[in-house]
């Protein structure tokens, strides 16, 4: 079976900021070491350029997602995941989005009878790369 359309993958994305990586999955927002899940080292990186925002107003700011966009059972693969969070992220530090390439994914997988056909399946999967840790913004004493 094929889409009818190359695809080079489905993206998995996160952000790096203040030493460390941030992403989102069907656990929530997660953090690491940068590379530190058991994805590895990602296959390229994207230079958004440098934030202004300090690490405290980060910190926050993550914190308030956590508690309303981005908590875990929002999770949906095709219309809210790792991309949508990484994509408001970047715009919160820099005022740039993230490559529209892979944005425009989940659209042009759904725009061929084989997405339509596997929806509800897709529509079902959780993905929580392993090996990030649950952001707390207070170490676990919510």
């Amino acid at each position: 079976l094929h889409t009818g359309k190359q695809l080079d993958g489905i993206w998995h994305t996160s952000i790096i900021v203040h030493k460390d990586e941030f992403f989102y999955g069907s656990g929530g927002i997660s953090s690491c070491a940068p590379g530190g899940t058991l994805l590895g080292p990602p296959d390229s990186v994207v230079d958004l350029g440098n934030t202004e925002v300090t690490e405290e107003i980060f910190l926050e700011y993550l914190s308030s997602l956590g508690e309303s966009m981005f908590r875990g059972e929002s999770y949906n693969l095709f219309e809210h995941n790792c991309n949508t969070f990484s994509n408001e992220v970047a715009q919160f530090l820099t005022g740039r989005k993230i490559p529209s390439y892979i944005t425009d994914l989940p659209a042009e997988v759904l725009a061929t009878p084989f997405g339509q056909a596997l929806r509800p399946l897709l529509d079902s999967i959780q993905i929580q790369p392993p090996g990030g840790n649950t952001f707390s913004r207070h170490n676990g004493q919510s």
